[in-house]
């Protein structure tokens, strides 16, 4: 399980005082408003800790403003960095809700105990999420729906999946 969890990619610096537009990558953007501090991932695997200083919202993205940094030259290096937050200042799930890296590497298995291959990527359509599964020199595409996932065990490694009609052809 992953100690940290990515909440936006800094996507740009927003005017010269060291602010910077962030791309969102949690479902609720809001959850910027009560954030108080992140860990920025550098492109050299560096964890920079930092302090949220202030918020606010734009075309979709948030801006930021850490304590200390209040110069453009100070931060513009850093563009394209993970914006990360630790497990216990993650948002809760409700039941039934997991965070993507929890899923990354699980096993997939049919009904029978089979097993397809691992899960590498979940896709995110809008209308439901696509899980990515690979094995066997096969990819399946398999929609995040209750008809196909049976049940999700990232505790015990794997999820289970009904291979709907036409879904093992492709």
């Amino acid at each position: 399980m992953e100690e940290y969890l990515r909440v936006g990619v800094f996507a740009n610096t927003h005017g010269i005082r060291g602010e910077i537009k962030v791309f969102p990558t949690t479902d609720d953007i809001s959850r910027f408003r009560t954030l108080k501090k992140l860990v920025m991932e550098t492109k050299r695997k560096e964890r920079i800790p930092l302090e949220v200083e202030g918020v606010k919202f734009l075309k979709g993205m948030a801006i930021l403003k850490f304590k200390g940094i209040d110069n453009i030259n100070d931060i513009e290096k850093y563009k394209g960095s993970d914006l990360l937050v630790s497990r216990e200042d993650a948002i809760p799930l409700e039941e039934g809700e997991f965070f993507v890296s929890d899923l990354i590497g699980l096993s997939a298995v049919d009904e029978q105990g089979q097993e397809l291959g691992k899960l590498t990527e979940v896709i995110q359509t809008g209308a439901n999420d696509v899980y990515v599964i690979q094995g066997g020199g096969r990819e399946y595409l398999l929609p995040a729906i209750g008809e196909c996932i049976l049940d999700i065990c990232p505790g015990k490694g794997y999820i289970k999946v009904h291979m709907m009609e036409g879904l093992a052809d492709l």
